[in-house]
């Protein structure tokens, strides 16, 4: 069996860490009462005997759906509001998330600790609080990503497959090394499952083939590559392609234009 590629402090195999590297998670503070207030898709309310409860719809192609959990109850009082959107090649985790996450924080004590001071800093105004509002939202979603994986709020998609420890294996190699020469078999040896269960497993949890998968990583890594103005030869390199040519023929089936055009749009 293959090594993981990336480890926590632990020994455990760290199943976020190379999606969250390319997350970009930005945050717009919408006070109540506010006219922008409507757009929240992050609240936080408290109910009269104090306990608090997060609410999270993560942004689906731009919107949010009109979710009841989205509502205070007739006991509670907003705390918190907040529109999170969130891009990047790690966005894929968003859409592997439920469609509206609500968490009484009393079950939570990892996102109490964070939620605190995000409390603290709508509360009370200081010199940087934007900037702190934005640092705490983004390790709220960190850590709501980990309660949604934990507690199995997916049934199918990238969450769900990080949920499963062999699978999580395999899709943690893809994310670290997208150039690596794979296949389905030394995908099934990282997994340390055969290549029939790996592949039937992988399809049950995560929705898609280990190769449909590796391919789709890989693209839309390419793509945050060349709007960051790499050139498409290194481009192609870095993500596994065995030329420019066959990267340019991959790239332009997904995105509808090849890669070169995506690279003079950015520059």
């Amino acid at each position: 069996m293959l090594v993981p590629y990336r480890t926590s402090f632990n020994g455990k195999l760290d199943r976020l860490s190379s999606l969250i590297d390319r997350l970009r998670v930005h945050v717009s503070n919408t006070p109540s009462g506010s006219p922008e207030e409507d757009a929240a898709n992050f609240r936080v309310y408290a109910n009269e005997e104090r306990a608090l409860r997060l609410v999270y719809s993560p942004l689906k192609n731009g919107v949010t759906g009109d979710h009841r959990d989205m509502e205070a109850t007739a006991d509670e009082l907003p705390l918190v509001a907040a529109r999170i959107t969130i891009s990047g090649v790690g966005g894929q985790l968003v859409s592997a998330l439920p469609d509206c996450i609500s968490v009484p924080l009393a079950e939570d004590p990892y996102l109490t600790a964070v939620v605190m001071p995000l409390i603290e800093e709508v509360a009370l105004p200081r010199c940087g609080g934007q900037a702190a509002f934005q640092r705490l939202c983004e390790v709220v979603v960190i850590r709501l990503l980990r309660h949604a994986m934990e507690a199995g709020k997916a049934d199918t998609g990238l969450l769900s497959g990080l949920a499963h420890p062999r699978i999580a294996a395999a899709l943690v190699a893809i994310h670290e090394a997208p150039g690596d020469i794979w296949t389905l078999e030394k995908l099934a040896e990282t997994a340390g499952m055969s290549r029939t269960q790996f592949a039937v497993t992988f399809k049950e949890r995560v929705g898609t083939t280990p190769m449909g998968y590796l391919s789709t990583w890989r693209l839309d890594i390419a793509r945050s590559e060349l709007e960051a103005g790499l050139q498409v030869k290194s481009v192609a390199s870095i993500c596994g392609f065995t030329s420019p040519a066959a990267f340019s023929r991959a790239f332009s089936r997904r995105f509808g234009y090849p890669p070169k055009q995506r690279r003079n749009q950015a520059a």
